[in-house]
């Protein structure tokens, strides 16, 4: 079991969160009620949607660590999972983010989208082969590595 996994456990026994399904595609996904609030891509990142308001208030301690990715301008920071210690940091973070959204104004879903930072990559930066299903559907077959996309229509 990779950190990610251990970390996704740990946080599913939380009764303020639930499983739900990621806009941006992501495996596993963790909501508190409508909004998300967790998002796990891949075996070490975790995405977890802190509120600009939130990070702001703790951006001085965020900068310090090493574990964390702070995008310009997302409601979003990045937990990289290389040791135990790190989904600790995940847990208080998630702590964070549900206060955040407790304390925020009106209904979640009248908020304005704020796409995790997968979400909001270039298109250049996403994983191709999602890319490809989104783009061509049923169309597109994995063929192996030499060989080429079919075009629409084909």
């Amino acid at each position: 079991m990779n950190l990610a996994e251990h970390a996704n456990a740990r946080l599913a026994d939380w009764p303020a969160l639930s499983q739900g399904h990621a806009c941006c595609g992501a495996r596993h996904c963790l909501c508190s009620g409508a909004q998300e609030i967790v998002h796990f891509h891949g075996d070490n990142k975790v995405d977890v949607h802190l509120t600009h308001d939130m990070i702001d208030r703790l951006r001085p301690v965020l900068r310090n660590s090493s574990a964390l990715e702070l995008p310009a301008a997302s409601g979003w920071v990045t937990v990289r999972l290389e040791a135990g210690s790190d989904i600790d940091l995940l847990a208080t973070l998630v702590s964070a983010a549900l206060l955040a959204f407790g304390r925020q104004p009106g209904p979640a879903a009248s908020a304005p989208r704020d796409p995790c930072t997968w979400g909001s990559l270039p298109a250049s930066h996403r994983h191709p082969v999602r890319q490809l299903r989104r783009r061509f559907g049923r169309q597109w077959k994995w063929r192996g590595m030499r060989s080429r996309v079919p075009l629409p229509g084909e």
